[in-house]
């Protein structure tokens, strides 16, 4: 009975580090937390037991996805000459738009995904308004604003969405592990 209480919360922990990663936040990381968790405190025989092959692949497919949003992100707003204060608050936007999404992402009428789909888009459109005040308050003009807008809205979203495919397999890869 216990164990099962315990996977039942491992894998809503697990779903939460899913939603996290969406909204911009090292999701992956729980995941991996997690795992090591099971393969570190429960015992082998134990059906929940996370082995050492699958403890790994979580952390290398956790790594790979912080290289994807740091390569994105790199490739984003700082590429087309981004200021620090347009970068600063590009993530913060990205944050509040990420957020604004899950709870207006209600709206679009597809279940789970739809929250989804409203927190990648606002959260990406939150980086695309955040890096363009900032650009206007360091007193760049209204195309090298927009410039910077867009990038930042393209890095965030490609970097979010390969990050959250990489949390993706490492949930299944967790899940597949403590419950079959």
């Amino acid at each position: 009975m216990f164990e099962l209480l315990l996977v039942s919360l491992l894998t809503l922990l697990t779903m939460g580090g899913f939603v996290a990663n969406v909204l911009g936040l090292p999701g992956n990381w729980m995941i991996v937390a997690m795992a090591a968790a099971c393969w570190w405190l429960i015992a082998p025989d134990q059906a929940s037991y996370v082995g050492t092959g699958p403890l790994v692949a979580i952390i290398v497919i956790a790594l790979i996805g912080e290289l994807l949003e740091f390569i994105a992100g790199a490739l984003g707003a700082s590429r087309v000459g981004g200021s620090k204060r347009g970068t600063v608050l590009a993530i913060f936007g990205s944050i509040g738009g990420a957020i604004l999404g899950l709870f207006f992402g209600n709206l679009i009428p597809i279940p789970i995904i739809g929250p989804v789909i409203a927190s990648l888009v606002l959260g990406a459109s939150g980086a695309f308004a955040g890096a363009v005040t900032g650009e206007r308050w360091v007193g760049k003009n209204w195309d090298q604003s927009f410039e910077v807008g867009n990038a930042a809205f393209w890095g965030r979203l490609l970097g979010t969405v390969g990050k959250a495919g990489c949390g993706t397999i490492a949930c299944e890869i967790f899940l597949f592990s403590i419950w079959l």
